[in-house]
C-alpha cells in the first residue's frame, strides 16, 4: 500500500511505495529533501510531521531525542509513512538539477598526508567530467555489493581529478586496503554526486565552517569554490583536531587567510602532544564557536565531522546563540568496520 505526503511549504506531493522510507520516495520523485547519512545517524533529515503517522525505524537515540519525537519530528531518511502525510521540510533545488552517474575511475595519485590519513585522487575517462555543487560526496560501489562515501575535496571547476581525504579505519575492508595494498593505476567504480552539503548561494550571510578532522574535506572544495568567485561574504574556519598532526593540511587555511581578507582560520586543538608545543585554542571546536560568538542568528553554518560533532554544534547553535535550524547545514561522517 502506498501513501501520499505532501511537503510544505512548497505543497508538493509525493508517493510513498509500501516498506519506503520519506527521503527515498523523495528523491525518486525529484524532490531533495536534506539528508547526510541515511541511516539515522546524522540528523541532516530532521523535520516535522504536521499530519499522519509515521513509523520512526531504526534511529541513534542521540539524533531523535525522545522531546522531539513527542513534537513530532523525524528522521525522514529512516522514518516510513503509516498514513497519508503533511510533512515540514526544506526543498534543495540545485542538487536535483545534477545529474548522478556511475563511473569507473582509475586511482591517479595516493598520498599520505598523515599517519591515518591518505589523499586520493581519481581520473575519470577522458570523455566524461564529475558534475557536482562543491561539498557533495561519492560512493565508491565495491565488488561485495556494499558502499563506501567520501566527500570531493576539490571545488567543481578543478574537475581535472576528484580529490578525497581517506580516514583509515582499522578493520575497514575498503581503507585497510586503500593503505596497504592499493596501488596507482587501480580501477574503481562511483556513484555520485550525492548530498544536500552544499553551499548555498543566494544567501549573502556571514558564514561559519565547523570540520571535524577529514570533515575539512568537502569544507576545502566549498572555500575553494568561494574564493575563485571572489565571494565578499565574511568566512571563518574551525577545524577541529586531536594534536597538530591531525590537521594534515594547515598550511593550505594559513595561506588562504594571508591571501583573502574575508577570511579567517581558527585551529582547535582536544589533545595536543607536549611536542606540539601547541599555544593555539584547545578543547572541542564546536565550544570554541559558542565562546567566540554570542548571537549566531545572522550567520549559516556548515559543519562536517563525526556525528556526536555535528550534534553537539547544532544543539549548542541552535539552543543557546540563536542560529536558526534552516541555518544549519551539515555532513556527519559515519565510519565503517567490517
Amino acid at each position: 500500500m502506498s501513501y501520499q505526503v505532501t511537503i510544505q511549504p512548497s505543497g508538493h506531493k509525493f508517493l510513498v511505495n509500501e516498506d519506503e522510507t520519506i527521503l527515498a520516495a523523495a528523491l525518486r520523485e525529484g524532490f531533495t529533501l536534506p539528508y547526510g547519512c541515511r541511516n539515522g545517524a546524522c540528523g541532516s533529515c530532521k523535520g516535522k510531521v504536521l499530519e499522519g503517522e509515521v513509523d520512526h525505524g531504526k534511529y541513534q537515540e542521540n539524533t531523535l531525542k525522545s522531546h522531539e519525537i513527542a513534537e513530532g519530528r523525524a528522521l525522514f531518511c529512516v522514518a516510513k509513512p503509516l498514513s497519508d502525510l503533511v510533512i515540514e521540510a526544506r526543498e534543495i533545488r540545485a542538487a536535483g538539477e545534477v545529474p548522478v552517474k556511475t563511473l569507473p575511475c582509475r586511482v591517479q595519485k595516493l598520498e599520505k598526508l598523515a599517519d591515518d590519513v591518505m589523499l586520493m585522487q581519481l581520473k575519470l575517462p577522458a570523455n566524461e567530467r564529475l558534475q557536482f555543487l562543491a561539498g557533495q560526496y561519492i560512493d565508491f560501489l565495491l565488488k561485495d555489493g556494499k558502499r563506501r562515501s567520501y566527500s570531493i575535496a576539490n571545488p567543481p571547476h578543478a574537475d581535472e581529478f576528484i580529490e578525497l581525504h581517506l580516514r583509515h579505519v582499522p578493520g575497514g575492508r575498503f581503507t585497510d586496503h586503500v593503505f596497504s595494498a592499493m596501488k596507482e593505476k587501480d580501477i574503481l567504480r562511483f556513484e555520485g554526486p550525492h548530498g544536500s552539503f552544499f553551499i548555498r548561494e543566494e544567501s549573502d550571510k556571514p558564514m561559519i565552517f565547523v570540520a571535524g578532522g577529514t570533515g575539512f574535506a568537502p569544507i576545502k572544495g566549498m572555500l575553494e569554490h568561494l574564493f575563485a568567485e571572489e565571494s565578499g561574504r565574511q568566512m571563518v574556519l574551525y577545524w577541529g583536531a586531536r594534536a597538530k598532526k591531525d590537521l594534515y593540511m594547515a598550511e593550505l587555511p594559513v595561506r588562504w587567510q594571508q591571501e583573502h581578507g574575508n577570511f579567517s582560520f581558527i585551529p582547535v586543538l582536544s589533545d595536543p602532544a607536549p611536542e606540539d608545543q601547541w599555544q593555539g585554542r584547545t578543547g572541542y571546536v564546536h565550544q570554541a564557536v559558542l565562546e567566540d560568538f554570542d548571537d549566531l542568528s545572522g550567520f549559516e553554518v556548515y559543519a562536517c565531522g563525526a556525528p556526536v560533532m555535528v550534534d553537539v554544534a547544532r544543539e549548542g547553535f541552535t539552543r543557546t546563540r540563536g542560529l536558526p535550524e534552516d541555518a544549519f547545514f551539515a555532513d556527519s561522517f559515519v565510519y565503517q568496520a567490517d
